[in-house]
């Protein structure tokens, strides 16, 4: 017959387990809600490109540059936080506030003060560095508080931030709203977002404390074969993801001839129907989570691989049904969902095959040379759309899916 003192003992730590998971679930719901405030900040630029061109008397050029500019300077910026080791020497909680603050600041600038395209241009730019101490930076935030189901908790969140993504287009489709206002209004909700996760949110369980020091990390991109392949991958599939968000829109609408404002609303929910696609690769990923570390990784590789097959099938067919609107409209929804599935689970790759004292520092590095190519497949796009077609624009997608699944397989047959 048990005491109650045994009782207690070992009711207790089923009790911390179930508090642990109320806690991690409570987190997950914040830092997702405040990556999609903060987040938002990301295409504000390219919704309002009608009016801003307009204003300017500008063309495609400034709506690409618009676009490449926050790409770059998230570049730059997630490559300095990741040289300094920034998010593991420093609290990611104070980095994660300070950063969407200061991206908030940045994004009003381009509102309120930039007068000529140039300054513009330099604003988003400056938006985009200080955003690079956003989503990496969450992303560690969620891994220290999930072992068990990590790949469906960084898929929540990045589906969130997909959404995010998506709300500028669709305020723009509401139609009636100022540009500056939708630009401004961007900057309001990412205060939100840093005011929530300043207040209501702290480190997880599985966190490691912080390090020193080390630019010799910034090198096992280079050493670690399992996070090169995965980086490789991650590369390819930033390659269409990006070409498909930042061109969407305009190609809905160059589709039909019809003005870029009718399909805003289009363009929104092919963006945000993402956040399905990524909630589903997380469960399928989570599949194995009680297998080795070699299974749970090959897991998630035949996820990607699955979620890149069909995003580069729906990249030929896209070019082949151009001229018929209605059936490309239909198509960007399932090209929507299948083109950022697979997202979370490169970063869930990354953070099981990573020096686990610099995690953060490996999704930061992941997600600056992912950024940093997604500018040239931006101003490829729009480079072939106007010296070729809009069909061949989409055909050319197809490299960054195949190059990914590639990279993928031979994490399939590791040793």
């Amino acid at each position: 017959m048990r005491t109650p003192q045994i009782e207690r003992l070992s009711e207790a730590p089923t009790e911390l387990t179930a508090r642990r998971g109320d806690n991690s679930r409570r987190v997950l719901l914040l830092l997702s809600a405040a990556e999609l405030l903060g987040m938002s900040l990301w295409f504000t630029g390219t919704a309002v490109l009608p009016q801003v061109t307009a204003l300017w008397h500008s063309g495609i050029d400034l709506g690409s540059w618009l676009t490449i500019a926050v790409q770059i300077g998230f570049s730059l910026g997630a490559l300095t936080f990741a040289v300094f080791n920034i998010s593991d020497v420093f609290s990611p909680i104070k980095v994660f506030v300070l950063s969407v603050i200061a991206a908030a600041a940045a994004n009003a600038a381009f509102a309120m003060v930039a007068q000529d395209p140039l300054t513009a241009i330099l604003f988003r730019g400056a938006t985009g560095f200080c955003l690079a101490g956003v989503y990496p930076v969450g992303m560690k935030i969620i891994a220290g508080w999930f072992q068990r189901g990590r790949g469906l908790a960084l898929g929540i969140m990045i589906g969130a931030l997909t959404v995010g993504s998506a709300f500028p287009h669709a305020v723009i489709s509401l139609g009636g709203i100022p540009w500056r206002g939708v630009v401004l209004l961007g900057s309001a909700q990412a205060l939100l977002g840093a005011l929530i996760v300043g207040l209501w949110v702290h480190q997880g369980p599985f966190a490691m404390p912080q390090s020193k020091f080390d630019p010799s990390q910034v090198l096992e991109i280079v050493r670690n074969r399992s996070l090169r392949l995965a980086n490789l991958g991650y590369l390819g599939h930033m390659w269409e993801l990006y070409g498909f968000w930042a061109w969407i829109a305009v190609i809905l609408s160059a589709s039909s001839h019809w003005p870029t404002m009718k399909f805003e609303a289009g363009a929104a929910l092919a963006i945000a129907i993402g956040a399905v696609g990524c909630i589903w690769a997380g469960l399928a990923s989570d599949r194995l989570q009680d297998q080795s570390a070699q299974q749970r990784v090959s897991q998630r590789a035949w996820v990607t691989i699955i979620a890149m097959a069909v995003s580069a099938a729906c990249c030929v067919v896209a070019a082949l049904v151009f001229h018929h609107p209605l059936i490309l409209t239909a198509l960007s929804l399932i090209w929507g969902v299948a083109v950022i599935a697979d997202s979370a689970q490169f970063s869930t790759i990354i953070s099981e095959v990573s020096d686990k004292s610099y995690v953060g520092t490996a999704l930061t590095l992941q997600t600056a040379l992912g950024f940093m190519l997604t500018a040239f497949a931006i101003r490829s796009m729009a480079y072939i759309a106007h010296h070729s077609s809009w069909p061949w624009a989409l055909a050319s997608m197809t490299v960054g899916p195949l190059l990914g699944i590639w990279a993928m397989s031979g994490l399939l047959t590791r040793k």
